[in-house]
């Protein structure tokens, strides 16, 4: 895979650095990086973008914020205990993870807080900057990977919001892999667009949502009329937790929905529960149970069943947006990255959401960033 400019190194700022998800990122990189394991269910390592000028993997360094103060070597090792990550990789990749652990700041806002948003903002822009500045860093982008937080309500920025405008303010790109706000908030319209910055999210696209994106287009190309289409997730760790609070679970939903709205229209039946399940740790099942009417009115039902790890099913998808929205901030595009839609369930701007539909507008960005000069926006590189 080609990679930028010799032997520069970039910036990986995780937002949730301690969780499951970053865990997984910083240690799987690392063994992609030393050949440890293959870069199974890395899009950009694939031949379509070997010259888009993509960053390699062996190029990120990565820090973070978060809350919890578990160190990363023994947050790995209790994945791997859960066959989250391979057995014996987290002492293979001990001085990686340790290295990322270092980078990590506090996060907040915790209880007790007396911090304003301008104040916190400021703080948590002035970590991002000190990052890049003493690691020699080329650019950073910061990537949401925390934990599902309640959708927001009046004028006040939620901590996702607070972590987006900071780095904005810090004057890097930002991914939202998560359903919570974000730059989303009113607040921050204006200064997103005024950033020059490019942006993409949110909620990333892994299991449940990514099956229902390729079967909801196969109903309609098929004329057959879905009728209903239900679905529960039984789900544990950090994200069973916070979605087993009604408000931030109707957050997740909503990206699930728009799938289904997008590509059948309105007016089907069915919702999406989530039931936290401690016991599963980081696993998770989705089952999603479709009605449907074909010929003369026969009636028809279609069971699916997904079963998977969350946090390796997200892991090379945040490779794939960080170095994809590393390379489009070298090319001068700036606003919302409208084509990176394949990777989400509720994408900026107005993308196809059918999987086929958004796998070829990011094969044509893949195509675009080889020769897309400084100083184009996101949507006109063509």
């Amino acid at each position: 895979m080609s990679a930028s400019p010799a032997r520069a190194r970039l910036g990986v700022w995780l937002i949730g650095a301690r969780g499951s998800v970053a865990t997984t990122v910083v240690a799987g990189c690392a063994a992609v990086t030393a050949g440890l394991h293959p870069p199974t269910g890395v899009v950009t390592e694939t031949p379509v973008f070997a010259d888009s000028g993509l960053p390699a993997l062996s190029s990120f360094v990565f820090g973070g914020h978060d809350t919890v103060d578990c160190p990363l070597p023994k947050r790995a090792e209790a994945l791997a205990a859960g066959g989250v990550l391979p057995p014996g990789l987290p002492s293979a990749v001990a001085a990686e993870l340790a290295a990322a652990d270092r980078e990590i700041r506090p996060g907040g806002p915790l209880p007790g807080d007396t911090r304003d948003e301008e104040q916190l903002i400021g703080a948590f822009a002035a970590d991002i900057q000190d990052f890049v500045r003493r690691r020699g860093l080329a650019r950073a982008v910061v990537v949401n990977v925390a934990s599902t937080e309640p959708p927001a309500t009046g004028d006040r920025l939620p901590p996702s919001s607070l972590y987006a405008a900071a780095a904005l303010r810090a004057g890097l790109p930002y991914v939202n892999f998560t359903p919570s706000t974000g730059l989303h908030h009113p607040a921050l319209a204006s200064t997103a667009a005024a950033s020059g910055l490019p942006y993409a999210g949110r909620d990333g696209k892994t299991g449940q949502t990514l099956l229902r994106s390729v079967l909801g287009p196969m109903f309609a190309q098929r004329a057959l009329t879905v009728r209903a289409w239900s679905g529960t997730n039984l789900l544990g760790g950090g994200d069973g937790a916070s979605l087993a609070d009604p408000a931030a679970a109707a957050a997740k939903n909503a990206g699930k929905e728009r799938v289904l709205t997008d590509t059948l229209g309105a007016g089907v039946e069915g919702e999406v529960h989530i039931d936290d399940v401690p016991a599963l740790g980081d696993w998770k099942t989705a089952w999603d149970h479709v009605a449907f009417d074909g010929f003369l009115g026969a009636r028809m039902v279609l069971q699916t069943i997904w079963q998977g790890c969350d946090s390796a099913l997200a892991a090379p998808l945040v490779l794939d947006l960080a170095r994809l929205t590393l390379r489009a901030h070298e090319a001068g595009l700036s606003g919302p990255l409208t084509d990176l839609g394949f990777y989400f369930k509720d994408p900026v701007g107005d993308g196809p959401s059918a999987l086929g539909e958004q796998y070829a507008a990011l094969t044509d960005f893949a195509r675009r960033l080889r020769r897309a000069p400084a100083g184009q926006r996101a949507g006109e590189a063509r």
